[in-house]
């Protein structure tokens, strides 16, 4: 427990040097962020603050994996190398957020990488979890089931594709809860520390150590995030975010429970499927503005209060998480 401790204080004081010398870095590269037009007036005034601030994150993580393998390679080197895979899957992710903001930026425009493009990315570094967990480290195709309590053997033939798209739609719906200031990494913290206190429930070592790294990165992150924001974290950490999350989820044979803790994202890409549909049904819009952040946004909420709101329904959320393990 100790260890936990000093391991996440080391990750929050990484993070916040990290930030103290690349935001202004951003700041003197322009890489500013670019609105868009049909979006809240009241996000306007951030254009031109410092996107791409993922890779505050991202170096932060290998900063802290690198310490954490070499220091428990002394007593454990087998935890050490499983940190690595984790690490690996969660920058892969980063590296096509990156790509994906550079176009924005280099174009100056919102639409960034191709869809097609973006989505082959995804499923390279999906495909490439998914046989490390079943071909490297043999996790097996046994999924638990909430509510219910139990284990469940899926034939390779459903596990895979479905592995697959828990993959998909959990780095995408992360990825939509990012566009209110601290929104993404205030969720994503307390999603990830349900999956941490699942992974000390559990005795799953690697998984606890890499949560709690995460968890004081984001901490870490959210003073130059929180509302105003000095700097927005863009794809390049909000896919991140969603890799973790999800990687964590697999590899604790646990990905049904992202449904019951992670519903705030989940709802995010609801809303946005629900808005397109509707639209192309009717010509109207079902909200003000999807994803629903902004549709609140609109109806007269603060982005502290939007952040808030959110953040407190994803921590009782979290508690029923535990509640059906």
């Amino acid at each position: 427990m100790d260890f936990g401790i000093k391991i996440l204080l080391l990750s929050f004081f990484v993070t916040v040097v990290l930030g103290i010398c690349i935001v202004p870095i951003l700041k003197k590269l322009k890489v500013g962020q670019i609105e868009r037009e049909d979006g809240p007036e009241s996000h306007l005034n951030k254009q031109g603050t410092p996107t791409m601030g993922g890779v505050i994150i991202a170096i932060a993580i290998i900063l802290l994996i690198l310490f954490i393998f070499f220091d428990y390679a002394k007593d454990d080197i087998e935890l050490a190398k499983k940190l690595i895979p984790l690490a690996i899957i969660a920058i892969g992710f980063g590296i096509i957020g990156f790509i994906d903001d550079s176009k924005k930026l280099i174009f100056k425009n919102t639409k960034g990488l191709k869809p097609a493009y973006k989505m082959i990315g995804l499923l390279a570094i999906a495909v490439t979890y998914v046989i490390y967990l079943l071909n490297i480290i043999n996790l097996g195709t046994d999924t638990y089931i909430p509510i219910l309590k139990i284990y469940i053997n899926l034939p390779i033939w459903i596990y895979i594709p479905f592995a697959i798209f828990a993959i998909l739609a959990t780095t995408n719906a992360i990825n939509l809860t990012d566009g209110v200031d601290g929104l993404c990494p205030t969720v994503s913290a307390v999603i990830i520390t349900c999956l941490t206190v699942i992974g000390i429930i559990f005795n799953v070592k690697e998984v606890v150590i890499f949560g709690t790294i995460v968890i004081g990165i984001c901490l870490g992150f959210l003073l130059f995030n929180m509302h105003p924001a000095k700097v927005f974290m863009g794809d390049t950490g909000s896919l991140l975010l969603g890799g973790v999350i999800v990687a964590m989820a697999l590899y604790l044979k646990m990905p049904l429970i992202i449904i019951i803790i992670a519903f705030i994202p989940v709802l995010e890409t609801i809303s946005v499927i629900m808005q397109v549909l509707y639209f192309k049904k009717t010509g109207n819009r079902f909200f003000k503005m999807a994803p629903i952040h902004h549709h609140f946004e609109l109806s007269g909420w603060g982005e502290n209060k939007v952040v808030s709101v959110f953040s407190i329904i994803t921590l009782i959320l979290c508690v029923l998480g535990l509640i059906t393990i």
